[in-house]
């Protein structure tokens, strides 16, 4: 998959650009907020649907505009393709693809595949668990979208029945009478979900440690383990009908607990993954070095999963990220990218692997 040329208007600082990009690497260039990692995002925001840096639309659109239009063509293994997104001030944004409207924002996630990696995924393994069920659902939601469209049915039941739970003291009738019906809901769900997670999570663990150990050169074992918050073991997960029947009985069975916690205290918005090195979690004993590589080698696996799973590889986005890496991981990712697209926002191109390079300033690409 290749990104060929991307039109924007109105978009951050860019008043307009018409950018085209070579097959392989492609370097984006200049001094501090002149707008290289605002492309970065323009590009990212076709595949999925939203921005990385915020979840306010109004914030992408150029200040003083009233809106703002992304048009990204693209090549999978069959033909070139178009991605178009428009929004208006105080408006519900307009999606195409190749000229066909599309109604929901959800269907045009893995039309466009790519895998970002900036600055705070170093962060990965130490922070906290949200980062890692973002990380899977990120890269699952590209792979199938079923996975994405459950994930949103699960999202609407939990804001539901949170409600039910805030409101029980008041209203003990409406909560006795519908968070059987509201729990059901959410346990099937969960366990839909459980079971992606856990099998995407397979596959990553493999490439995990393969680029770990190519990177490092040692003989640490890493490896990625799916936690899933109903406390079955993760192969369990598997078999969706038992998922299902652990998940009910824990949200039928705590009600008090969850009516004092004022939340949902089971599903899958409490799941996480244990990154170990040598059966050791990487979160307490890695170093600080070892977790860079292990948040580098989980990008760097996504690709390779999605490579596995749809038959192409996913075009990569790097923000800003060699001038955060040493010596030797930045050799081994410039070696890694040497058969796949990728755009690189850099202050300082020297030292770079060879592409080509478009200077930022102001908004304005040459």
């Amino acid at each position: 998959m290749e990104c060929n040329q991307i039109r924007i208007r109105n978009f951050r600082n860019i008043e307009w650009a018409d950018v085209t990009f070579d097959p392989g690497v492609n370097i984006l260039t200049g001094a501090n907020a002149q707008g290289k990692t605002n492309l970065l995002e323009a590009i990212s925001f076709t595949a999925l649907g939203k921005s990385f840096r915020t979840s306010h639309d109004e914030d992408l659109i150029r200040f003083g505009s009233d809106g703002t239009e992304v048009s990204l063509d693209f090549t999978d293994s069959v033909r070139r393709q178009n991605i178009t997104v428009r929004m208006i001030s105080g408006k519900r944004r307009q999606i195409e693809h190749n000229k066909v409207k599309i109604s929901r924002l959800s269907d045009v996630v893995g039309i466009f595949r790519t895998v970002l990696f900036c600055p705070e995924h170093l962060s990965l393994i130490k922070d906290g668990p949200g980062e890692r069920r973002n990380y899977m659902d990120i890269a699952i939601s590209q792979l199938y979208p079923i996975y994405l469209k459950s994930l949103q049915r699960y999202n609407q039941i939990l804001k539901q029945r949170n409600q039910l739970i805030r409101g029980a003291e008041e209203d003990r009738k409406t909560f006795t009478d519908t968070i059987e019906f509201w729990s059901s809901q959410l346990a099937h769900e969960a366990a839909v979900i459980s079971r992606y997670r856990y099998r995407y999570l397979v596959k990553a663990s493999e490439h995990i440690a393969s680029c770990f150990l190519e990177m490092m050169g040692e003989k640490e074992i890493p490896e990625a383990i799916y936690v899933p918050s109903c406390h079955l073991e993760p192969a369990a997960c598997e078999d969706v009908d038992a998922c299902e029947k652990q998940y009910l009985e824990l949200l039928t069975s705590h009600h008090d607990r969850e009516i004092g916690a004022g939340s949902t205290l089971w599903g899958i918005h409490k799941d996480d993954i244990d990154i170990r090195i040598n059966q050791k979690s990487a979160r307490t004993f890695a170093s600080q070095g070892q977790q860079r590589s292990l948040a580098l080698a989980m990008k760097l696996a996504e690709g390779e999963v999605c490579a596995e799973v749809c038959g192409e590889k996913p075009v990569f986005l790097f923000d800003d990220v060699f001038s955060e890496l040493d010596a030797t991981r930045r050799a081994y990712l410039s070696g890694k990218m040497k058969d796949r697209q990728v755009i690189i926002t850099t202050c300082e191109p020297s030292g770079m692997i060879g592409g080509k390079v478009i200077t930022v300033e102001n908004g304005v690409y040459q």
